[in-house]
This record gives structure tokens, C-alpha cells and sequence, in this order.
């Protein structure tokens, strides 16, 4: 039997998608980039908060894509746990270990030859006569309200201009122009850093945003501090992963380097003092969906990026994710999961024995922590996990603590012990006027008159776990184990 390819890239992700039953569709039916490819996969395979009726289904390949005839458009890649741990060559409960453990063994990039950098087959310079980025990238509108089309899985890349450090985060960035793209950034993110600095001296700063990698890198760059702190670079994490460096080109535009087997790269820079509002194009007033379920306002002043090349692949693969879908719950979660395993185990060893970033707050908002009490003593110390997790994650909001007989990634067994095991008076911790996340619309004073500022929330813990001494009256009830495979083979498979 013929073994299944290595992931090192877009095409090659596919490739092993193919080899799998119900993993991916491809399609070469007309669609239009503009609402109706995120249309379409709302139904199919979107999942997270998106509105419904979605669900977990398999990734898309749209080849027919409107007004780009060379071009194919990605979406749902990473819409499933399953798929990704697919695609990292791991079972899907142990994907956070696999990210904690890639966190403590990370491999720099290297930097690859122009001649061996694929992403740079075909080239166009913004002085070209015809260049235009809304043509040559076919970026989707996700909904008919979106303020434009928007690249939502653009790795973008930059260095601090003081000390040279790199960094790769994913930021929202709307085509504004012919030669422009505003980005928005998330308090606190490290290319704003970068960003802030250079506008300070006067000075733009050459960035790179490289598009359809391997999704390896699309985890990896969603790491956020205290994991990954100012001057950590998150490639060095996907190196981990994959036990292989990153390969890295110049770019030829720019000072900056970009991901050398990307399908496309865009390089620019970040002009100083210089701003836009996000929907200038539609006034809309809104922007695109985002991860919490709900159409993110428009900003009405943000940085802008000026393009001064696009380079890509030939016949380029532009891939694309739904803001609210399964695909941000993977990139953003995972990571967390890892990070929060991380700390903890730090902490207090053997204690936590898998943490879920449940899909229902979109990867960031809610997390479920499988704690085991051994001895008396470990009583209290789920709930110091939980403050642990909450104090590291400024955007988290709720963690739900259960046994280690419960399964955290079965939302009705969690539910199970919320109902059994849990008493609102005495398990419920409450931290009020803590900040967390901006794009929570409960989080304003219009929703709570106690809450003093936009982004500020009450952080709450709900502890689903038996008093220790009670764990002996909490044994869930033994059924034999036997192999259902011999009765009904074709729903279960003898080995797994």
C-alpha cells in the first residue's frame, strides 16, 4: 500500500486530503469569490459559531472561480479537528501535547535560494502597468455586508527595527485599492509593536504576508504570549511540529523575508501615519465576521499597507477561512490547549490531563479542563488551574473544570457534569472587571452598566468536578466492555 504524502505545503495537504474519503470536495462549478464561496461552505462544512444550519464537513477546492481563471480558492482546510490531526500526523485528542511539545523543541527557519522558493514562479510589480490586487488575488467577500474582500489567512511577517527579532501573526486585512490593504491589528499584537516603532522614527516597515501554507504554520502562528513573548518567533513552532525548519526567501521587493513555499506573497510596506477606514469602499459600517458569531464593526482608522509586489505559484491555490468557523476554533484553540498544558503542568505535575478550547466560544472564550484529584489534598487546586489559564489568557472568559472520567471533547458529557456534579452557589467563581476580549459585544457598558469599558468582562469558572471525598458516590456506571466490532462490523473497526 502506497504511503500517504508528507504535508510540507498547501498542494501537498491536499494531496493527502484526496487519499482520505470525505475529506475534501473539489469543485469546478462557477462561483463567485464575492459572498458565495463562504456561502456555500457555510453549509457544508463551517461549523464554530457560524449561524445555522453548518456542521463538520469536509474542505473545498473551488477551481471556476470568477474573474480569476488561473486561480482556485481553499476554504475548510483545517474546519475539523479530525482533519487536522490528519494533517499534523496526530490523533485529535492529543493535539495540544503535540503543540506543547513542538513549543519546547522549536527549529529555526532557514532562508532558501530564490531559485528554490516556489512561491516566487510568478512575479508582478506594483509599477507594472496592469497591476492591480483585486485582480490578482482572489481574495473572497465573505457576506454581501463585508466592507471588501478580505485575505483572513494571510501569515504576515515582520521584524522589530530595533532589534531585528522576526514574528508571523494572522491579521485581518481588507483590499482596499489597487496598491493598498488595511490591516487591523488587536491591542497588544507584536507586529503593531513592530509597526509603532517604526512610525515613531518616521520610518514604514517592510512586511510580507505569504498565503496557502502548511497548516503546520497556520497553528503555529496563532500562539500568543506568555508562550510566545515579544521576539519569539512562531515559525520556529511549525519547525517543531514538522521536525524540519521553515524554508524562508527574500522577498524582491521589500527588506523582509517570506514563507518560500506559499502559494502567494504579497510585500509592502506599513506606512507611517497613515490611515484608512476599513469599509471606505461599501460604508457598510461593518467589516466581516468574526470568530464570536457576529459581523465585527468597521474600524474607521487603520494602518494601510502599500504592496509593491505579488508573487505566487503558478496556478495559485488562495485560501481562505470563515471568521466564525471550526477553522478559527483550530488555530486559535489548539495552541491555547497547549499553552495552558503547558503552564499548568509547570504548576502542579500530572494534574491536568487534557484541556479542550471548546468550539462554542470560537477557540478563545471557553475552555474545559480535565483535572485528576489523587489525594486529599489536590482538592482546590482545579480551581487554582482555572485561575492559572485565566490569568495567562487575557481574551478567555469561561473554563469549565471536569473529572477525569468525563470526555472534554463531547459537549453533552461536559454538559452531563455541569448537571450532576455542579451547584451554582458553591461552584461557581466569579472575576469581575477583568479585561478580556473586544470583540465580545456582551463586553460594553450598554450591555452591563457595571462594566467600565468596552473589552472588560467577568471571567467565571464553573466547577464541574466531585469534592474529593465524595468521588466514591460519583462512579459512573460500569457496563461490560466488549468488542462491538464481532456484532456489528461495519460500524466499528476491531483495531481502533
Amino acid at each position: 500500500m502506497e504511503s500517504p504524502p508528507a504535508v510540507h505545503d498547501l498542494r501537498s495537504a491536499l494531496a493527502l486530503l484526496r487519499t482520505v474519503p470525505g475529506q475534501l470536495i473539489e469543485t469546478a462549478e462557477p462561483v463567485d469569490p464575492f459572498a458565495e464561496i463562504s456561502g456555500v461552505y457555510r453549509h457544508v462544512g463551517a461549523g464554530g459559531t457560524v449561524a445555522r444550519p453548518t456542521g463538520k464537513g469536509p474542505a473545498m477546492l473551488f477551481t471556476n472561480v470568477k474573474g480569476h481563471k488561473n486561480a482556485s480558492v481553499a476554504i475548510g482546510l483545517l474546519a475539523s479537528r479530525e482533519r487536522v490531526g490528519l494533517l499534523l500526523n496526530c490523533t485529535p485528542e492529543r493535539l495540544g501535547f503535540l503543540l506543547k511539545e513542538a513549543v519546547m523543541q522549536p527549529l529555526v527557519p532557514v532562508t532558501v535560494s530564490s531559485a528554490k522558493a516556489v512561491c516566487q514562479e510568478v512575479v508582478h510589480y506594483a509599477g507594472d502597468p496592469d497591476f492591480d490586487i483585486r485582480t490578482l488575488l482572489p481574495a473572497p467577500t465573505n457576506t454581501t455586508e463585508d466592507a471588501g474582500p478580505y485575505i483572513t489567512l494571510g501569515m504576515c511577517y515582520a521584524s522589530d527595527p530595533e532589534t531585528g527579532d522576526s514574528d508571523v501573526t494572522i491579521h485581518r486585512l481588507c483590499l482596499q485599492g489597487k496598491d493598498e490593504i488595511s490591516i487591523y491589528f488587536v491591542p497588544g499584537r507584536h507586529l503593531d509593536v513592530f509597526r509603532r516603532k517604526a512610525e515613531a522614527a518616521g520610518n514604514p516597515l517592510p512586511i510580507s504576508v505569504s498565503i496557502g501554507v502548511d497548516p503546520a504554520i497556520e497553528i503555529a502562528a496563532c500562539f500568543e504570549p506568555p508562550t510566545t513573548p515579544l521576539g519569539f518567533n512562531e515559525l520556529s513552532i511549525a519547525g517543531g511540529i514538522r521536525n524540519k525548519a521553515v524554508e524562508m526567501v527574500d522577498c524582491l521587493s521589500v527588506k523582509e523575508k517570506a514563507i518560500a513555499h506559499a502559494e502567494y506573497v504579497i510585500e509592502g510596506e506599513l506606512l507611517p501615519d497613515v490611515r484608512v477606514a476599513e469599509d471606505q469602499n461599501t460604508n457598510t459600517g461593518k467589516a466581516m465576521p468574526e470568530f464570536p458569531g457576529y459581523t465585527g464593526p468597521a474600524n474607521q482608522s487603520l494602518p494601510v499597507i502599500k504592496v509593491k509586489a505579488i508573487t505566487h505559484r503558478r496556478h495559485p491555490i488562495m485560501q481562505s477561512c470563515i471568521g466564525p468557523s471550526e477553522e478559527h476554533v483550530s488555530m486559535a484553540g489548539i495552541p491555547t490547549e497547549a499553552s495552558i498544558l503547558l503552564m499548568t503542568e509547570r504548576a502542579m505535575p500530572g494534574r491536568v490531563l487534557n484541556v479542550y478550547a471548546h468550539a462554542a466560544g470560537g477557540g478563545k472564550y471557553m475552555a474545559v479542563l480535565q483535572f485528576k484529584k489523587t489525594v486529599p489534598a489536590d482538592e482546590g487546586r482545579q480551581r487554582q488551574a482555572a485561575l492559572i489559564a485565566l490569568a495567562a489568557f487575557s481574551e478567555l472568559k469561561h473554563i469549565i473544570l471536569v473529572d477525569e472520567d468525563v470526555d472534554i471533547f463531547d459537549s453533552n458529557d461536559v454538559l452531563w457534569a455541569l448537571n450532576t456534579r455542579y451547584q451554582g452557589d458553591v461552584d461557581t467563581i466569579f472575576l469581575p472587571g477583568v479585561r478580556c476580549h473586544p470583540l465580545d459585544p456582551s463586553q460594553s457598558p450598554a450591555f452591563s452598566p457595571g462594566i467600565r469599558d468596552k473589552g472588560i468582562s467577568c471571567k467565571t469558572i464553573f466547577d464541574c468536578t466531585v469534592p474529593f471525598k465524595l468521588k466514591s458516590q460519583f462512579v459512573r456506571a460500569r457496563f461490560l466492555d466488549i468488542d462491538p466490532s464481532r456484532f456489528a462490523p461495519g460500524l466499528f473497526n476491531s483495531n481502533r
